[in-house]
């Protein structure tokens, strides 16, 4: 009598079968989650991404003895390292390497001292919302 080694077609024919039902199912939970991502990349909250630069803005000149190192038009360095930098070809602010804020018009960075304080002023336009001043003092 021969030994019963291996698998049998209908085996095989199940295993197909199964395989085929899961790779079917990650495919459809795929493009459901792909779709919903270029649906979310394009309701963007002008006001939410305000709000995000604000608070990583304002993070940074509440640290005690913050200096400005470099203020120029679309960009400034602190004396911590972290620069904020504005690229007019992507409509980003970014805060060193990472994309903190989109779908930016414009944004102008100005640097003073008026009273002895160190003052960072931002302008900043994003689409639907009328261009914010905001003039930031830095901590002695």
């Amino acid at each position: 009598m021969k030994s019963q080694k291996g698998i049998t077609l209908i085996s095989l024919t199940v295993y197909i079968i199964v395989m085929v039902i899961v790779v079917a199912t990650l495919t459809i939970i795929s493009n459901f989650f792909f779709s919903n991502m270029k649906t979310a990349s394009k309701n963007i909250n002008p006001l939410t991404e305000y709000t995000k630069f604000t608070t990583f803005f304002t993070d940074e000149v509440n640290h005690s003895n913050i200096k400005v190192l470099d203020c120029q038009n679309d960009y400034v360095v602190f004396d911590n390292g972290v620069q904020y930098t504005f690229v007019k070809d992507n409509k980003g602010i970014y805060r060193n390497k990472i994309k903190i804020c989109r779908n930016v018009q414009s944004c102008n960075f100005a640097y003073e001292i008026k009273n002895g304080k160190s003052v960072v002023t931002v302008a900043i336009q994003m689409e639907d919302i009328d261009e914010k001043t905001v003039t930031y003092t830095l901590k002695n």
